[in-house]
């Protein structure tokens, strides 16, 4: 007996080959190579059947659950109580009146000139250019405001240096003194200097 090894591309088994062709076991004829099996392909009524019946039973169990419990009473009640009428309002706006018209009368004030400017009255502390801040004449004050008594200087500039000074005095009274255009009056520790000539 020989034995036949397949070839590339055969199956991979070895079968025995005799004189009168393939033997098989004792009382068996023809082995041979042996064919491939054919896939099986599902069969389309096995795979409808398969799927119908699964889809009735979730059909079955789903109408179970949606008829038993809180399902049915909400069907229920949605029939018997009728649903409110929806009540639309439209409101037309108001036409809003026309806002008054305002009038401001304007006084144009006179511009500020150098005698407008001038005070005929001012405290007693500070130092004032006569002609610019305060008018020339003669003015008088009620005296001092502490015990310190009152001081007035006349002065030429505002250096406040000794040599800038034209006449000062140190007041325990009431007290007058005549300014002239051009000099520089201060005063301290005094009441307020009024112009009376």
């Amino acid at each position: 007996m020989t034995t036949k090894t397949p070839q590339p591309g055969e199956p991979g088994r070895t079968i025995p080959v005799g004189p009168a062709g393939p033997a098989g076991p004792a009382g068996s004829v023809g082995w041979g190579p042996v064919p491939p099996q054919p896939v099986k392909k599902p069969s389309r009524r096995k795979t409808w059947l398969t799927h119908g019946a699964v889809g009735l039973v979730a059909l079955v169990v789903g109408t179970g659950i949606g008829s038993s419990g809180e399902g049915a009473n909400a069907a229920a009640s949605d029939t018997a109580a009728p649903k409110p009428a929806v009540t639309v309002t439209a409101t037309k706006n108001a036409e809003a009146a026309p806002a008054p018209t305002v009038t401001e009368k304007v006084t144009a004030k006179p511009k500020k000139t150098k005698e407008a400017g001038q005070a005929s009255s001012f405290a007693g502390e500070g130092e004032y250019l006569v002609g610019e801040d305060i008018k020339a004449g003669t003015y008088k004050t009620a005296g001092p405001e502490g015990e310190f008594g009152c001081y007035w200087e006349r002065a030429k500039d505002a250096s406040g240096e000794f040599g800038s000074i034209i006449a000062n005095n140190n007041l325990e009274g009431p007290g007058r003194v005549t300014l002239n255009n051009g000099e520089y009056f201060k005063t301290n520790r005094c009441q307020k200097w009024t112009k009376v000539g």
